[in-house]
Parts: structure tokens; sequence; C-alpha cells
């Protein structure tokens, strides 16, 4: 061996030595959850004591609550996701059939076997359990001294503290979460033993009944409950019970008791909510799936639930820790009872067919039976099989064959030497707008073109068919609803295009009208007025409906309330409840939106129209309406009818306030093309497809009305 190798292999030596003697590198672990207040601090203290231990740092990603299911299955597919979320199992069996999360060799045997089993799916286990969650009755021990066992003595005591303005029972009545308990207690499920769904049997009949009683005999349960007006009823002391979960004790001051759910009289059933178990999920695209891992380990192990069950007052479902919380002892006397959450995808749509029979029983529309056989056809609808698959090698043709088509007219004129000398003399320009049509094609044509290639595609479970026209043809020929039915195309077209005119005609009429007022001289403050009148329209919608939302509610809106100050009685009228109200409550709110963007418009318009023509048309004897009719309409014209064209295409698609002021209420015979296309995609059974579909359909209808728009107005505006 020469010098030169001696002193090589010497040195590779060394810097194994070296290498072996430092430390292990650390890896940063992306952990998403959507916790709050003092579940958020647990976690970040879990995180400090694992980073201690380990090395490895942890970030911690909030999301919102709302979207982050959908955040979780856009992000990790394509690589953007974090190594673990936290989540409830019920989505575990979507999740896995997305290819969403990794499997987990084992877990301790610490852990309750119920939750074990709950991160369990097709014989594996796919997450480490973390916490429980389910339904309690919660009480104001001020109020009530010895809480009820059964639902006669919950009732004798929602009555005896219901009087006006409180209520002797609250909660979200109108949610299948929340209406599980009665079922369950009535002997009913979401699947028979045979795995079938019967929506419409006695036993959902009965609990469906019960709670009617509830809310329209006894009316010991408030209108339209929402989640932030149960909390904010026991706030202010005007609800003695409350039907909710740990969750409803996050930012409360009142003092409060918890117990299991009451026994149902009639049967002699425990009331049994949904018991949902919070777990520590291994993303597919983990980035540092070893160290992630590790994490999970010790967040679900007994360290990590000594400080969650400590900060956080979880109910952890690591076993042999100490209770000495109220709150953690009936939610673990209560778990002992509990259903188990399906993790099945198709649970959703029984909740979907469940919940749109609550709301039509509670707003009064229908009999208990009539609603619960809709609900049954509307499950069996929701839940029907995906369209079969089809070749795609003749659509590959047609558009091959279009393409080619379309490429050859477009190089047709090249065929004239004229035309090609042209071309040639502006290459140079041609090389400079490159980029913009680059950018163009990029941002505007390939998500285009991909979201209407999805449309011929059928979505189940992470997995895509390409099933043709199927889609269109479905929607189109309203194979699965009746023409007249709201859920039809056809239907929600008619009320698109009702909602497209009459906010159209009230922009335009408001709007003109504060203009030609603001213009005359004689008003005071007339830049002041101009500047509050804009507000409306400068505030983002969503939050317009919102405030609007809420001043609609029948029992706590200022639109009812000042409707008692004129009436000079307590008014309670549900603004839901019919099409009628339901639109008129929409159509108010988007007229607010609407109307200042055209009393902008006409300002300016109106600032270039001399007012020597309408004066010498007075002086003529014109009145004010001939006036305005010849000389000063005709001359906004050119101004505001490109505006009318873009105030209706946009009023077209204002999805915000349809979904945040009824949504599509009663039955969906509110919604419009684009808030149905929503629904769709995200709240039935996401067919993604069929959604897709729908969007394409308002495409042309679009590209329709703007080639007779830009006809009406004599150039292109659209």
């Amino acid at each position: 061996m020469t010098h030169g190798a001696a002193v090589g292999r010497l040195w590779m030596l060394l810097c194994a030595v070296l290498f072996a003697a430092l430390p292990a590198q650390a890896d940063e672990i992306v952990l998403w959850h959507a916790y709050q207040n003092a579940e958020e601090a647990a976690l970040q203290e879990a995180a400090a004591a694992f980073e201690q231990q380990s090395g490895h740092t942890v970030q911690l990603a909030a999301q919102p609550f709302g979207s982050y299911a959908s955040k979780v299955e856009t992000a990790i597919p394509r690589g953007n996701g974090p190594d673990l979320f936290i989540a409830s199992h019920d989505k575990l069996g979507k999740w896995h059939g997305m290819g969403l999360v990794q499997p987990v060799d084992s877990v301790a045997e610490a852990h309750t076997p119920a939750s074990v089993e709950a991160m369990r799916w097709q014989g594996s286990l796919w997450g480490r359990p973390l916490a429980y969650k389910t339904l309690l009755l919660f009480y104001d021990p001020t109020k009530i001294t010895t809480p009820p066992r059964t639902t006669d003595e919950m009732l004798v005591l929602a009555r005896e503290h219901t009087v006006e303005g409180s209520y002797g029972l609250a909660y979200q009545a109108s949610e299948d979460f929340y209406h599980a308990p009665w079922v369950h207690g009535f002997g009913g499920a979401a699947y028979d033993e045979n795995g079938e769904v019967h929506l419409d049997d006695k036993e959902h009949a009965d609990a469906l009944s019960f709670v009617a009683k509830l809310a329209l005999v006894d009316k010991v349960v408030p209108q339209q409950p929402t989640g932030q007006l149960v909390a904010q009823l026991y706030g202010d002391g005007n609800a003695a019970m409350v039907i909710s979960g740990p969750w409803f004790m996050a930012d409360l001051d009142r003092e409060i008791a918890a117990v299991p759910l009451p026994i149902v009289s009639e049967t002699g059933l425990p009331a049994r909510p949904y018991l949902t178990v919070e777990g520590v999920f291994l993303a597919a695209q983990a980035k540092h799936p070893v160290a992630a891992a590790e994490f999970a380990d010790f967040l679900s192990g007994e360290a990590g639930a000594r400080i969650r069950q400590a900060t956080a007052r979880q109910a952890v479902t690591w076993q042999g820790l100490e209770v000495d919380d109220p709150l953690l002892a009936a939610l673990a006397e209560q778990a002992k009872t509990a259903v188990p959450m399906s993790a099945d995808p198709g649970v959703a749509n029984v909740f979907e067919a469940q919940s749109r029979a609550l709301r039509a029983v509670l707003r009064g529309a229908v009999e208990v039976d009539v609603a619960l056989e809709d609900a049954q056809e509307y499950y069996g609808i929701l839940s029907k099989a995906p369209p079969p698959a089809v070749s795609p090698i003749p659509y590959i043709l047609i558009i091959v064959t279009a393409a080619m088509g379309a490429l050859a007219w477009a190089l047709a004129p090249l065929r004239d030497p004229y035309e090609r000398a042209r071309w040639w003399k502006h290459r140079w320009d041609y090389l400079w707008i490159g980029p913009a049509a680059l950018s163009l094609g990029l941002l505007v044509a390939v998500p285009f073109l991909t979201g209407a290639g999805v449309a011929f595609f059928a979505h189940s479970s992470g997995t895509w068919t390409f099933v043709g026209l199927a889609n269109f043809t479905s929607i189109v020929f309203s194979r699965d609803w009746p023409i007249t039915s709201p859920m039809s195309f056809f239907y929600t077209l008619a009320v698109t295009v009702l909602w497209t005119v009459t906010n159209l005609t009230l922009h335009v009429g408001i709007g003109v009208a504060l203009a030609l007022m603001l213009r005359e001289p004689w008003i005071r403050l007339r830049g002041v007025w101009r500047a509050l009148l804009i507000i409306p329209w400068a505030v983002p919608n969503y939050i317009t409906a919102l405030i609007w939302k809420g001043m609609f509610h029948a029992q706590y809106g200022a639109v009812n309330a000042l409707l008692g100050v004129f009436l000079g009685q307590t008014v309670e009228f549900d603004w839901f409840a019919s099409f009628a109200r339901a639109f008129t409550a929409n159509l108010v709110t988007n007229t607010w939106l609407g109307f200042p963007f055209m009393m902008v418009v006409t300002l300016g318009a109106l600032q270039s129209i001399p007012r020597d023509l309408e004066e010498a048309a007075e002086v003529d004897g014109a009145s004010w309406l001939f006036r305005f009719r010849h000389v000063v309409w005709p001359l906004l014209q050119p101004a505001l009818l490109p505006a009318i064209i873009l105030g209706s295409v946009w009023t077209f698609n204002m999805f915000n306030v349809i979904y945040l002021m009824s949504a599509g209420e009663p039955d969906g015979s509110t919604e419009i093309l684009i808030s149905e296309a929503y629904r769709w995609a995200f709240s039935r059974g996401n067919r993604y497809g069929y959604a897709a579909a729908y969007a394409v359909l308002i495409f042309f209808v679009l590209l329709a009305y703007s080639r007779g728009a830009n006809r009406l107005v004599g150039k292109k505006v659209l």
C-alpha cells in the first residue's frame, strides 16, 4: 500500500469517527391542529417538553376549524401538508381511501379499548388516540339543584325555567349531531344491523316527534339555535340547561355543572350521544416520518396525556390518570354509553338527509312522517352509485380533432403571402406580448380547462372514474329530481334569474334616485352623505351578510324588534321558513350591498350632463319625469348600461349572501346556481364531477348572456 493510500484511508477513518461523535440531526416536525385557547396552550407545552427531550423542533400550525378537513385533503396529496395532524376519527375512512394517512404498527395498551378501535379501519390502525369528546347535559347550579335523570324530569324543569326571554333548555336542535342522542335513546341508529339506512322507521319518527314537542309545543328550546346563541343565552343567565360538549366551557365565565344525558322515559334507554375520538395521524407525505412518529408517541403517551389533562382539561384516552375534575368525571361516565361515530364516508349523507328532515319539522313546514319520507328519498339520491365508467378514447379523438381544426382555422390566413408578410413584420410585437399571453394561459385557461375536465369524471373516496357526459345528462334531464324540485337545475336557474333581475332593479332604482338627490345644490353636507352611502359597498360582503343574518333572527333580530315596535306586540317572524320570506331577506341584504355601486357610477355620469339642457326643457314646460326620461336617462345610458351588465354578472354569482344568509333554506329553494354547485362539491358526498358540470353550465349561461348584452350595449363589455 502506498503512502498516499494509507493517508487517505486514515483520513476517511478519522472523518467516520468524527461523524459518529456528532449529535443526531434534529428535524423540524410540522403539526397541524384546530385547537384554541387552553387546548392550544397544552399542545404548546407538550411540544416544548418533547423538544427538550428529543432535540427535535416542533412547528405547531393552527388551522381554521371550518376549513380544516378541506385543507388536509388538498395539501397532503400535493406534498404541502404537515408531518402530523390532529383530527377526530370520523373522517378516517375517507382519508384512508384518499391515501392521506400512514398506518401505525401499534399503540400503548394503556389507552381505552374504544379509543383504539376508533383509530382502526379495515383491520389496521391509522392513528394514535389522544382524547374523546361527547355531548353532556350542562346545567346552571344556581337554578337547578338536582339535575334530571329522565326526559320527563328534564321537561318539567325546562318548563319551569322557560319564561319570556329565558329558556329551560338550549341546544342546536336542528343539527343531526345534537339530535343523535334522542335517535339512539328511542332505539334508532344511523345504520341497522345489515348496514342499511332507514330514516323513516318508527324510532326516527319518535325521536323527531320528541324534538318537535320540545321546540314547537312546549317551546322550551329557542328557535334557530346556533352555537353562539346557546353560549350567549347561558352566559347571560337565560338558559337553565344546555346540551353541548366540553368545548362549550372554553370561554365561559358563569358557574356550570354537567351530568350525562337523561334516560328517555318512553323507552327506558339512555340518550346516547356520539363519541368522537381525537387522534394524531401521520401524514402520507410526511417529510420527517421517524421524528414525527416519536412526537406522536409522546403526545399520546402518559407524559403528553398528563399535560393535556392538566392544562386543557381534556378527557384523555390514557387510562390510569387520577381525575378530580367533575367535568372529566361526567365525560367518562357518558362515554360508557356513547355511540362511537362511524368512520364510513357514507355517514355524511345520512347526516345531511336527517338534518334536512329536522329543519323542515322545526320550522313547522311538514309533518314528521312526510319529512322522514323525504329524507329517506334524499338519502337514496345522495348515496346513489356513481355513473358507470366509459371509454375516454372517443372523447380524446373528438378533442384532438377539434384542436387540430381550431389550429388549422387559426393558421389558414397564413396561406396568403400578404398575411405572412404582415405577421413577419410584427414578429417582435408578438414576442413582447408573449409573457402576458403565457401568464394569461397559466392563470386563466389552464385552471378553466382543468375544472371543465373534472366535469367528465366521478369522484368517490379519492378515486376518479371517467364517466363522459353522464354528469351533464343527469343535470340537464333532471334524472334525480322532478324539474319542479328545488334540487333541479332548471328550478335553480329560474331562482337565479329572478334573484338577478330583482336585485338589479333595486340596485339601479335606488342608486340612480340617490345620485339624482345628491347632485342637487340644496342638499347640505353632500360629501358626508356620499361617504356614508358608500360604506355598505366598502364593507366586505361576508361581514355584511353575517350582520344581516343576525338582524333577521326570529327572536333576537333587529328587524322583528322594529316590526314589534310598529305593531305594538312581540313579533317572532321566522324569515327563513318559506321561499318568499327567505328570498326577501336575501334580497334586502344584497340590495344594501349593491346600490352604492350604481349610485357612484350614476354620480360620475351626471357630472358630464350639462344642467343647461334640463333647464331649457324646464323652460319649455317639461315636467320632472319628462326631463328625466328624455334628457337625463339617454345621456346616462352609455355609462350606466355597462355597469348594469357587470352588476348582473356579480349578482348572478353572489355566493356569500345566499350561503351566509338563508343557506338555501327552506329545503334548498333559495339556492342559486353557484351555491348549488358548492353544495354538490362539499355537502352532498363530495360529488366534485357533478359540481364541475354545474360550473360549466353556469359558464355557458353567462357566455350566452354576455353575447346578448354586448349586442344590446353596442360594444364589448363582457
